[in-house]
């Protein structure tokens, strides 16, 4: 999984002590230790944009003791001096300090840096880890008893069944619900994981991708839509779509990480003609035009030409379906209008929460017309979200 800044920082605390003695010293109930990332520098003050959506003024003393820390460190034994005037905006700080009266500002005796640039690169290695070392598809059956899950990988050119191993030292991580990143997922078990949910590993894999001994695995509940879109509300952020599938009409609320984007007349047209039964040479043929991807996934985390959460596969030598519609013009919900065709894959909601479109595809006619029903169509998107919110430097992991 990508790395999360946020933690980082906060395991980093644990490194305080090594800072000295006179930190330990102070009273606890005038300690106040803010976290998030820098939104303007000005004289001695950094104003933070706190995790919790707050703001703070980190006043930098004689006294305060800065460090930098990369990505990943679980401790600061290997952090390094750092400077005021190398505190950037987009950068991530955690401060450690005595308040001010009103809460505003924090005189901070220590401040903890972590460079937008380190974590962005940090991202970055662990995306091109997940394409390279990754797999991922709907979980078919689980034997908790030794450790494995069976997954059905779905292609254009069919699907495949792989199998997970998982031993006591994979990190198992679950999405939330109405959670829309890859990267919010959270610590989980491996009896959270059901039949019908998606499901990406990460570890070794055996030389025909068939088996995988997993690393870290995330899972979670997700749904896939086919349809026609029946109306729109700016305002609530939400839409109406007929879900061919159901028959039934389905509402889902577009969130600020939702993907909204148009596929291509031509690239839609091929992927239908695969969908129907094309030609093998001319299947692969055409997957070979599709725009190449860039160097990841683009998201949160952010991922198969063939589809169906399968972030190591690729057709006709080329890109990554997930990954293409990373570079494809982002759409609004202004943009969908009554009887636009969409495929969408969701969070599953709740009973009293609709569900959160994570991918929405439109231009896609041509698909539903050669999948008429919307199942083969639907299952095409994969949930999966590699690059983080977007929104905050360095993604928001």
């Amino acid at each position: 999984m990508v790395s999360n800044p946020k933690r980082v920082l906060m395991v980093c605390l644990a490194g305080l002590v090594l800072i000295g003695s006179s930190i330990a010293q102070e009273p606890a109930a005038a300690i106040v230790k803010p976290v998030g990332t820098v939104k303007a520098t000005a004289g001695n003050e950094i104003t933070l944009t706190t995790d919790a959506g707050g703001t703070v003024h980190v006043v930098v003393g004689n006294s305060t003791r800065m460090v930098r820390t990369a990505p990943g460190q679980k401790d600061l034994k290997d952090a390094v001096p750092a400077q005021l005037q190398d505190v950037q905006v987009g950068d991530r700080i955690l401060a450690r300090g005595k308040p001010s009266n009103d809460g505003g500002s924090v005189l901070a005796t220590v401040v903890i840096v972590m460079k937008a640039a380190d974590i962005a690169a940090r991202q970055q290695q662990e995306r091109d880890d997940w394409q390279k070392r990754g797999m991922g598809g709907v979980v078919t059956a689980i034997d908790a008893a030794n450790g494995s899950i069976t997954i059905s990988i779905s292609t254009l050119a069919g699907t495949k069944a792989a199998t997970v191993h998982v031993v006591k030292e994979t990190v198992v991580r679950r999405y939330a619900p109405d959670s829309v990143k890859f990267d919010d997922a959270k610590p989980g078990a491996l009896d959270q994981v059901k039949a019908g949910d998606q499901l990406r590993a990460r570890g070794t894999k055996n030389v025909d991708g068939s088996e995988l001994a997993a690393e870290e695995i995330v899972s979670g509940t997700f749904r896939n839509v086919a349809g026609t879109v029946i109306s729109t509300d700016a305002s609530k952020q939400e839409i109406n779509v007929m879900d061919l599938a159901t028959k039934k009409p389905v509402v889902l609320k577009i969130a600020t990480e939702s993907q909204l984007r148009e596929l291509p007349a031509t690239m839609a047209q091929r992927i239908a003609t695969r969908l129907k039964g094309g030609a093998a040479g001319d299947a692969q043929g055409t997957a070979g035009q599709m725009p190449s991807p860039p160097s990841s996934s683009s998201t949160k985390p952010d991922e198969s030409a063939a589809g169906g959460g399968n972030g190591g596969q690729r057709a006709g030598g080329r890109g990554d379906f997930q990954q293409m519609l990373g570079r494809l013009p982002a759409l609004t919900i202004a943009d969908l209008h009554k009887g636009s065709a969409v495929m969408i894959v969701a969070t599953e909601g709740s009973a009293t929460s609709s569900p959160t479109a994570i991918t929405l595809l439109t231009g896609v006619e041509p698909i539903l017309t050669a999948s008429p029903k919307g199942g083969q169509a639907a299952m095409l998107l994969s949930p999966w979200n590699l690059s983080g919110s977007g929104g905050e430097a360095g993604g928001n992991p």
